[in-house]
């Protein structure tokens, strides 16, 4: 996924109403109507909304005889996680490395087991 994908879908996902529309196409393809019906907004605000998940590879929607059933396309999330599971690797492997350097500046420290040693007693 490039960058400018990558950016055109977290910028579709920033909206709330299209997080919504998304959460509820998780569990089943729903026809612009339906996805309108628990908001107070016209038909046409969600279709627009649909459009820019559309834009973003989010959504596609299929011709089912009259319906037009609008389509999670999961795939996406899959290469937005692994996007995300790279930077999550590398901040772990910041706090592991800052992990062990506290460690050494602490069994270095002789007031460490000054303090250790009064905490016993």
């Amino acid at each position: 996924m490039t960058d400018d994908r990558l950016s055109q879908v977290f910028a579709a996902l920033a909206d709330p109403t299209r997080r919504d529309i998304v959460t509820r196409l998780a569990s089943r393809d729903a026809t612009v109507n339906e996805l309108a019906e628990p908001y107070d907004v016209s038909v046409q605000a969600v279709s627009k909304h649909i459009r820019v998940l559309e834009d973003a590879g989010l959504v596609s929607r299929t011709r089912d005889a009259q319906r037009r059933p609008c389509h999670l396309e999961a795939e996406v999330f899959d290469l937005m996680t692994k996007w995300i599971e790279r930077y999550r690797r590398e901040a772990e492997d910041r706090f592991r490395r800052l992990d062990a350097v506290l460690e050494q500046l602490q069994d270095k420290d002789p007031r460490a087991e000054t303090r250790e040693e009064g905490q016993a007693s």
